[in-house]
């Protein structure tokens, strides 16, 4: 689930939030305090912090409210988009370059196009939004794909409408926690994480469970938010740095954040194999300009103003996240490796 989301879209009533979270027989508690970014790189390799409480309750009351008016306006895939870099979009570009997001990663993870033998058959995508990754992979690949959120809305939203095209025997979207997930070892042939990694408090867990319900030889895919590898003399972030991505992060719901040479340590650690990795931020340049320009139409403003403080908040955050990039702080990462093949 894309957090782009969180940024620009105007918070509904929270009524059917509720009624989705009874369903699920979730028991809704807000977030009693804010969270933190991580100082030090080395924190990925050592023992995590503890997870701030109510953090998985603020993620899924955050997607509950604001998923309904991000398809709105952007379409179910929420991410980011891909472009050329300089690109200038228009707006007609952008739900192109959110395919081609998809696009640009399994060609990066060399998952196979042509060859149907090989191609995956079964997918889970972690961290599913309203389930277009969901619902494009399997269309693509003929696929069986499983998605979790811990959003309730998310899921009943993307059952529908895989329902609505058709695919219901191939796509099932449900509410679970991606350090805990609720399939058995093994069972993936790719495993696809979407902008999700950066709400996981703890990166090594993640990434042990991405790597436990893959298939022996499945692919790993995660493209996420990190913050900037340290250089070799530095043992944490510049105070200034940690003071911007500790306000992005009281805004949208992210714990401590990780580089992508963690990433690689992780994967390492774990005898993932054909690990490679790439920072794609000049290619989704593009995308936070947009973010701004939709929150600005007169639709964007006027919901903006009636929503409450929490997206006006978000809203506020926003520039932060061009700064970011700009800055060479925040690196836009996709991560891709494989696990071992059955001896």
């Amino acid at each position: 689930m894309a957090h782009a989301a969180l940024l620009h879209t105007p918070l509904p009533s929270t009524s059917a939030g509720a009624a989705a979270r009874r369903r699920c027989g979730h028991n809704y508690r807000a977030p009693r305090r804010r969270l933190r970014p991580m100082a030090s790189s080395a924190a990925a390799s050592q023992a995590p912090a503890p997870a701030p409480p109510g953090l998985k309750e603020g993620i899924a009351g955050l997607y509950d409210e604001s998923s309904g008016l991000w398809e709105s306006i952007w379409g179910d895939h929420m991410h980011h988009g891909f472009y050329d870099s300089g690109e200038a979009a228009s707006m007609a570009d952008h739900r192109r370059a959110q395919i081609r997001m998809i696009e640009e990663a399994l060609a990066f993870a060399a998952v196979p196009a042509d060859d149907p033998e090989k191609q995956p058959k079964t997918v889970v995508d972690v961290g599913c939004g309203i389930g277009g990754s969901s619902r494009y992979l399997a269309k693509k690949y003929g696929a069986q794909c499983k998605g979790i959120t811990l959003s309730p809305v998310q899921a009943e939203r993307g059952n529908a409408l895989a329902a609505a095209q058709g695919l219901s025997d191939q796509v099932s979207l449900q509410v679970a926690d991606a350090l805990e997930q609720p399939f058995p070892d093994g069972h993936f042939d790719l495993v696809w994480s979407m902008e999700s990694g950066e709400h996981m408090p703890d990166k090594r867990k993640f990434v042990s469970e991405l790597a436990r319900v893959a298939a022996p030889g499945g692919t790993i895919i995660i493209v996420t938010w990190c913050h900037r590898n340290l250089e070799p003399s530095e043992t944490s972030l510049k105070p200034d740095e940690v003071s911007l991505l500790k306000r992005i992060c009281d805004a949208y719901y992210l714990p401590d954040w990780c580089s992508p040479s963690d990433y690689v340590s992780i994967a390492k650690s774990l005898s993932l194999e054909d690990i490679k990795t790439a920072d794609w931020s000049e290619n989704v340049a593009p995308f936070w300009p947009a973010v701004i320009k939709s929150a600005l139409t007169w639709k964007g403003i006027t919901s903006l103003l009636t929503s409450g403080w929490k997206t006006i908040r978000g809203a506020m955050v926003m520039p932060l996240m061009i700064q970011g990039y700009k800055k060479g702080l925040i690196k836009f990462t996709i991560i891709t490796c494989r696990k071992p093949g059955a001896a």
